[in-house]
């Protein structure tokens, strides 16, 4: 296993991160299997653990809390709040008043007295950053949360956050989780610069694309029951499997010649995909997110493989660097996108 600096932190971490979203409800409900996994993990070296209030609506924290148990002080511990929790209209969002409480809940399930890395899990496009990042700020001095982070925050928005701490004497973000992968690579525009930048952390998420790169869909053929797109999934496509969606062609395409590619290299896709987005300069460690313990053997044994200049050159070939494959989603849920904004429609329709 690999350690790298996480940004400027002076943290070192696994060049994996043991991802938590599938403990739980949502993707494995058998909490003991899910604390197996964590410690197969962190013998294998990984030593950076993330997970999400909104993983299985908290499970997922209470699972990691429950594996961690007389292992925390050896783990970077990070977490992230801005999803509903409950039915209550303010348990969302980035308001000091939302980012304090949730922080208090994480707290309790995870089982810890601190979080190391605390990360805002989507731009709040509502909320002045500055409230946003005063209260993350008093939560480092109260000595709840080591370091912040942010996910999935569009490249402008990350340069705005460091200005604003810069000018309101705030605590910085040190770290960034965006979506990157081979079939996801518009963060190479932008995202990923501005962090070299800025000497932020990267931490990618979805490496595998929803489990695209593992070749599991194939064309023709139902997705597996058990997967993302599978019909008892909570990430199912509602009433639309995957020989339903028109961009799904053009993905199986690509996944057939990436396999192609890798099966060249003698790798496995997985393989390959897992080590393509670690070659990236600005990325610091990625997201490994397995169901199950075979999917964890599975992404660890990828730990040490190292692509070579012309493997890289043959994935560009596939996917161009800084684009995405056809229907990927990025989830910004960028206020100025609307029709309303872009005054196609009249301003009484954004509630003016």
């Amino acid at each position: 296993m690999q350690y790298r600096k996480l940004g400027r932190t002076g943290v070192e971490v696994s060049a994996h991160c043991l991802g938590a979203m599938m403990f739980g409800a949502y993707g494995n409900p058998d909490h003991d299997e899910c604390v197996r996994i964590v410690d197969r993990a962190l013998d294998a070296g990984v030593n950076f653990v993330d997970t999400a209030d909104a993983y299985s609506a908290g499970e997922s924290e209470e699972i990691v809390g429950r594996a961690l148990k007389g292992k925390r002080d050896d783990v970077v511990l990070a977490t992230k709040c801005f999803n509903r929790m409950g039915k209550e209209r303010n348990h969302q969002g980035g308001s000091r008043r939302w980012v304090m409480r949730a922080c208090e809940d994480s707290l309790r399930r995870l089982d810890t007295d601190h979080i190391d890395l605390f990360q805002l899990h989507r731009l709040d496009w509502h909320t002045d950053l500055d409230d946003t990042l005063g209260a993350l700020s008093d939560l480092v001095h109260q000595g709840k949360v080591r370091y912040i982070g942010t996910s999935s925050f569009p490249a402008e928005w990350i340069v705005e956050a460091q200005w604003a701490s810069d000018r309101r004497f705030r605590e910085r973000f040190v770290c960034e989780q965006p979506q990157y992968s081979i079939l996801a690579r518009s963060a190479e525009i932008a995202v990923l610069p501005t962090c070299l930048r800025h000497d932020i952390g990267v931490i990618p998420w979805s490496p595998l694309a929803g489990g695209w790169l593992t070749g599991k869909y194939r064309k023709g053929e139902q997705a597996p029951p058990d997967s993302r797109y599978g019909g008892g999934s909570v990430f199912s496509r509602r009433g639309m499997p995957p020989t339903d969606d028109p961009t799904f062609d053009r993905r199986h395409e690509i996944i057939e010649q990436l396999t192609s590619v890798a099966g060249q290299a003698g790798m496995s896709l997985t393989h390959m995909a897992m080590a393509f987005t670690l070659e990236h300069p600005a990325v610091t460690s990625t997201i490994i997110g397995p169901k199950t313990m075979t999917q964890a053997e599975d992404v660890l044994a990828s730990a040490d493989v190292v692509l070579t200049p012309d493997l890289l050159d043959a994935i560009d070939g596939i996917v161009a660097p800084g684009t995405d494959a056809e229907g990927i989603d990025h989830f910004t849920g960028n206020p100025a996108l609307k029709t309303w904004a872009r005054r196609r429609a009249p301003r009484i329709a954004a509630g003016r």
